[in-house]
């Protein structure tokens, strides 16, 4: 039942969207997870969360309480980006007995320049110690430098621009994700080997998307074309019509959340998925993309450097923990969102939850002393994962109805490091 009501949800979200992008209604309601002590309040006011430890004992972490601020988006089309990413961090928060931490959440509304106004409130009214949550990358870009300017931590659950990684890379600012090129980058590598000669590649116009096709041209060469639509488009006629007369090989694209569900159910609905495949990184494919696609989704291929079927211990008890809280398949953002409050804790168990030292909060984030789901986890010098990426296919699940995807090629890229580390300051 929970199953149908997140897809009738989703799939309410995207009707509301057409027209105005990702634009929320005024007064619409943010929405929390299910985890306990979770508080669901009206847009614009902060949403507390304490995961209390079942024993009533001392939590993982121990120490002082930390408020962390989870600034992400929990409305539009792309709504359910952040509550699997809140999901996701709230169960590993649970799991730990954390009741020392504090999640504050606030609905950044795809919003960049009244991200950065909330942001800062998070800051100064709520006592954010550590922020984290942001999944595009244009309030990424707007917030994170902000942040980090204040002597304080910011962990992407998320959202990896190239700037961030490159040229722009900061002390403070760690990637508990990637960066936003390697998703695009393990399809590349892949198309290249499957013999695809021309490829076109469509995107909504904004940093992570611009990365995402360059991720893809880097590993697998010039494209035949790109296209590039507005934020928050439903309706992809003219992007298909463009596709059908330039008759590619295949096609490499990037459309996460409710964008994803539009383009594909409109490519499918166009007829020319029968002869021009299609490809794209996990944010095109996620769990609750493809249960909203159905069957149509079976055999889509994409790029990520986790899935469910991922056989490593801490992967395993992530999932079955999830599916007993939630009552669904994790999605990627999930999978973000609890590996990167199992980073903090970490790095706050060896700080003795003190956040006053930054020196000594960095040098403890950067260790990365926890169990990851993907498997090794290790920060490159410029402070993103050197991981493996895989490729995953679009499967039926084990209830009707329910889709998610398996990996058919494992470490296609191996311990690989983003492109834009040399830029990095900190890596000389």
């Amino acid at each position: 039942m929970r199953k149908i009501l997140t897809l009738m949800a989703v799939l309410a979200l995207m009707l509301s969207s057409c027209g105005n992008g990702d634009e929320p209604e005024e007064g619409a309601a943010t929405t929390g997870s299910d985890t306990e002590d979770a508080v669901t309040t009206a847009a614009g006011e902060s949403t507390e969360t304490t995961a209390a430890s079942e024993d009533g004992g001392e939590t993982a972490a121990g120490g002082d309480p930390v408020t962390v601020g989870m600034l992400t988006t929990l409305s539009g089309n792309a709504a359910y980006l952040g509550e699997d990413t809140q999901k996701g961090f709230e169960l590993a928060l649970q799991l730990a007995g954390a009741d020392n931490i504090e999640l504050v959440v606030e609905d950044d509304a795809q919003d960049p320049e009244a991200s950065q106004q909330l942001a800062e409130r998070m800051i100064q009214r709520d006592g954010a110690q550590i922020m984290t949550g942001i999944v595009f990358s244009d309030v990424a870009m707007a917030v994170v430098p902000e942040i980090v300017s204040q002597d304080m931590i910011y962990v992407s659950s998320n959202a990896g621009p190239s700037p961030l990684a490159g040229e722009s890379c900061h002390e403070n600012y760690f990637a508990a994700s990637w960066q936003n090129d390697n998703p695009a980058e393990v399809v590349g590598q892949y198309a290249l080997d499957q013999g695809f000669e021309n490829v076109i590649g469509a995107a909504p116009n904004y940093q992570a998307g611009q990365d995402s096709v360059n991720g893809f041209r880097r590993t697998f060469g010039e494209l035949q074309n790109e296209f590039y639509t507005e934020l928050g488009a439903t309706d992809y006629a003219q992007t298909i019509a463009q596709i059908r007369d330039e008759d590619p090989d295949a096609v490499y694209f990037f459309y996460p959340g409710g964008m994803g569900i539009s383009f594909v159910q409109q490519y499918i609905e166009s007829g020319l998925a029968e002869d021009i495949p299609i490809m794209g990184p996990t944010f095109s494919a996620d769990e609750t993309l493809v249960d909203a696609i159905g069957e149509a989704a079976v055999g889509l291929r994409n790029g990520s450097f986790w899935a469910p079927d991922l056989e490593n211990p801490a992967n395993t008890e992530f999932v079955e923990a999830y599916v007993e809280e939630y009552g669904s398949t994790p999605t990627n953002y999930s999978a973000q969102g609890y590996d990167t409050a199992n980073l903090i804790l970490s790095a706050l168990e060896a700080t003795g939850n003190d956040t006053s030292d930054t020196a000594a909060l960095r040098e403890a984030i950067r260790a990365a002393d926890f169990e990851s789901v993907r498997g090794d986890f290790e920060f490159g010098t410029n402070q993103h994962p050197i991981q493996d990426w895989h490729i995953l296919e679009v499967v039926p699940g084990e209830e009707e109805g329910d889709y998610t995807n398996t990996i058919v090629e494992e470490s296609v890229l191996e311990d690989h490091v983003d492109a834009y580390a040399e830029e990095c300051a900190m890596g000389g």
